[in-house]
């Protein structure tokens, strides 16, 4: 039996890796998940026949995550074909790696415009359009806590002001019943970190479990964030990362 009948669910970068684990999570839940890619349509109708054979629901949209703009706009259009919103889950982000001298100017505003900008105004479109009990669920990193070496430190520091963004924006909207939560992956095996990658030995050296985590381990805490099991939980940021920052 499903929990959440006649919800609805956006999720930001659903296509593939996490994203798309979220997206068939929820829509297991019986909520309606709207999802959106950048470039890989052929990714994202896998996804949608996924969910479509198991039963759920999902629809694919074509937006960059690093235009505001788009990100509101997927998020008006969905509110307004289905008649509300009651999930929102800032899932897209990029990884920029380097010394931090190397890194461009152009590059740290792509970077920041995605896993920051991004996710912020997701966030405040889908809160304007939520009932009581909605729930914003953004995806940091376990690097948001510890630093993993030299060469992360711009990606490091837009994980970190998620933090703080989830700890305000839990106070904004607590008045609405709406609460906001963030997740920190820790190395989870995806394409664009890969358990089978060169690096991958020197990852699970700081990994207490030992091993990567799997995009459907980061989709149940997402899961359960936005369950109505989690309706005494805002302002916080859930480690899912086999104790990497332990």
């Amino acid at each position: 039996m499903t929990e959440s009948i006649n919800r609805v669910a956006v999720v930001t970068g659903g296509s593939r890796g996490i994203g798309a684990a979220i997206v068939r999570r929820l829509a297991s839940k019986g909520v309606h998940v709207a999802f959106t890619y950048a470039n890989n349509g052929g990714a994202a109708e896998r996804t949608m026949a996924e969910v479509r054979e198991a039963g759920g629901s999902a629809k694919a949209y074509a937006a960059d995550a690093g235009d505001a703009s788009a990100i509101q706009d997927v998020v008006h259009r969905v509110s307004s074909e289905t008649g509300r919103l009651d999930i929102m889950v800032a899932n897209a982000g990029i990884m920029l790696a380097g010394p931090p001298g190397d890194v461009s100017i152009d590059a740290f505003d792509r970077l920041m415009a995605v896993n920051v900008r991004g996710v912020f105004f997701a966030a405040t479109a889908a809160a304007r359009v939520m009932p009581e009990g909605g729930r914003i669920i953004s995806i940091g990193s376990c690097l948001a806590e510890r630093s993993a070496g030299p060469g992360t430190t711009a990606y490091t520091l837009t994980k970190a002001a998620l933090v703080g963004m989830t700890r305000g924006l839990a106070y904004d909207f607590a008045p609405r019943g709406i609460t906001v939560n963030l997740v920190h992956p820790g190395p989870t095996d995806t394409d664009m970190n890969p358990a089978a990658s060169e690096r991958a030995a020197q990852q699970r050296t700081k990994i207490a479990l030992g091993r990567y985590g799997s995009a459907d381990e980061i989709a149940s805490a997402v899961a359960y964030l936005a369950s109505p099991a989690a309706s005494f939980i805002t302002g916080a940021a859930l480690a899912v990362d086999g104790g990497f920052a332990a």
